[in-house]
């Protein structure tokens, strides 16, 4: 399951209402590459979910996760984060063994990382 907290649902509901997609859901996936080995996407998505899709929903918000990267990404919490370079959306994952400063990127148990070089944080 894939849950957001307060203020990631929050701040989704002002984007979808500032972009006119009221249908809209949350498109959360993971990627190979990044400077972990693994990384994270996401992205508003006006489409009818795909046939490998788990759909969730909290607060009227729907969220779209393909089978694979539910895998990588089963508990994690979707939060938004303000800080002194701006806000933004953030993955946090139980099931991160490591991650790198950027944010963006993870590796797991047993997943093979190329270390955090590309992204300044080691």
């Amino acid at each position: 399951m894939i849950t957001l907290t307060d203020k990631a649902a929050s701040e989704l509901q002002d984007l979808i209402t500032s972009q006119n997609k009221q249908n809209a859901a949350l498109r959360v996936w993971v990627a190979g590459g990044g400077c972990s080995g693994l990384s994270y996407g996401m992205a508003l998505d006006d489409n009818e979910p795909e046939a490998d899709d788990n759909v969730f929903e909290q607060s009227g918000i729907k969220i779209y996760i393909d089978a694979l990267s539910l895998n990588y990404m089963n508990g994690s919490s979707v939060d938004y984060v303000d800080d002194t370079l701006g806000g933004g959306f953030k993955i946090e994952n139980p099931n991160a063994t490591s991650t790198c400063g950027c944010g963006s990127s993870f590796k797991t148990e047993g997943s093979e990382g190329a270390g955090c070089g590309s992204c300044g944080h080691h």
